[in-house]
């Protein structure tokens, strides 16, 4: 493999799913052969410590930025360019393809000789608008490759590119560890700290944003309980959300059947999804389809699990799930069908581990990282 420069804005020790895809497929790289060039993290002593303290710890050379977002500048695309010559690299790799992208002719000049730029949710949402748009055609004229996550954003990205360049299009979604989501992750141990042993639980691990259908979740609950009265809802994760989930919870009369644990290290993550018998994050799509879910990785680390999972219909989202197999795929906006599916599932302890079993099956054949790195690494 030639020596990969990655240049992203998604990188930890920022938390995001995008940032966990790139670090994982970059540790699945010979380390020897690639260098990071990532925005910091966040400003202040802080944030440059908890940066320099990862930077620290990886195998590979991590070069930040003194911005905290990357933007193809002239002054950014001249350190990108010199970073490449410098360490005699001939691959580049754009963590996003939107806005960084843009710099790719100006890195093929000073020596790349394949340049790959995946998309997430958020260039589906620049296909839409003619300004963007433009710029997501100049990309794809200027890299060798497009990845996409699934057919979803391939479709609407491909509209928006040349048909040459949408031709050469290739899948690479984020991956699961399986070796770290698995059935035995510890969920008895969370469910006993959280006085929830005995307790049937709906468990949904996600940022705390309108988009991933908490509150539909919540609004589902008085129709739950109505027919598994003992059920609890497990929000695990934090963000602008919060407040407002707490209260409609409150609002709806069922805050003592919804726990929240607010944001939660990343090593607990396995055993919170553990702790659930279904995992539900019923997502939609918003603003016009510019706030929309490129895949809900989340969905897979719950197969993982061993968890029956029900989504939401947003973006990219449906590709994370075998309907009928690994989960159920409802509207984001169907409080009756998501309380229809979360009930049929928690009164059926066979249907549940059968789809649980199934979507443990489909990671380990499909969504394995080493797989998926595989895919990178014949890409670069």
């Amino acid at each position: 493999m030639r020596k990969t420069l990655i240049v992203t804005n998604d990188f930890p020790p920022r938390p995001g799913g995008i940032q966990a895809f790139l670090h994982n497929m970059a540790l699945r790289l010979d380390p020897d052969r690639v260098v990071v060039y990532a925005s910091t993290w966040k400003r202040g002593a802080e944030g440059r410590d908890a940066t320099a303290a990862f930077d620290a710890e990886q195998p590979f050379t991590v070069v930040r930025d003194r911005t905290t977002m990357l933007l193809p500048t002239p002054r950014v695309t001249r350190r990108a360019a010199g970073l490449l010559r410098q360490h005699g690299c001939e691959a580049v790799w754009f963590g996003a393809a939107a806005p960084l992208g843009l710099m790719a002719p100006a890195l093929r000049a000073a020596g790349a000789r394949r340049l790959v730029a995946t998309t997430h949710g958020h260039e589906a949402a620049w296909a839409q608008l003619p300004g963007s748009r433009r710029l997501l055609r100049r990309i794809g004229e200027s890299t060798d490759t497009i990845t996409y996550l699934g057919e979803y954003t391939r479709s609407r990205i491909a509209a928006a590119l040349t048909p040459e360049a949408a031709g050469r299009m290739v899948q690479l979604p984020p991956g699961v560890d399986e070796k770290t989501f698995h059935p035995d992750s510890g969920g008895a141990a969370v469910r006993a700290r959280l006085g929830l042993t005995d307790r049937p639980v709906v468990v949904c691990v996600s940022r705390l944003v309108p988009r991933k259908g908490q509150d539909t979740l919540i609004d589902a609950m008085p129709a739950i309980l109505a027919a598994v009265p003992d059920a609890v809802l497990l929000i695990v994760g934090g963000g602008p959300y919060a407040k407002a989930l707490r209260e409609r919870a409150a609002k709806a009369g069922v805050a003592a059947s919804v726990h929240f644990t607010g944001p939660v290290p990343w090593a607990e993550l396995p055993a919170h999804f553990g702790a659930g018998d279904v995992f539900a994050m019923p997502c939609r799509t918003r603003r016009g389809g510019l706030d929309v879910e490129g895949l809900g990785i989340v969905y897979l680390e719950a197969s993982a699990t061993g968890l029956p999972v029900v989504a939401g219909d947003s973006g990219g989202a449906p590709d994370a799930v075998l309907q009928g197999r690994t989960g159920w795929v409802v509207s984001g906006t169907d409080t009756a069908a998501a309380a229809e599916r979360i009930v049929t599932l928690l009164e059926d302890p066979a249907a549940r581990r059968a789809m649980g079993e199934g979507g443990r099956r489909w990671v380990e054949e499909k969504w394995r990282w080493d797989l998926l790195a595989e895919r990178l690494r014949a890409l670069l």
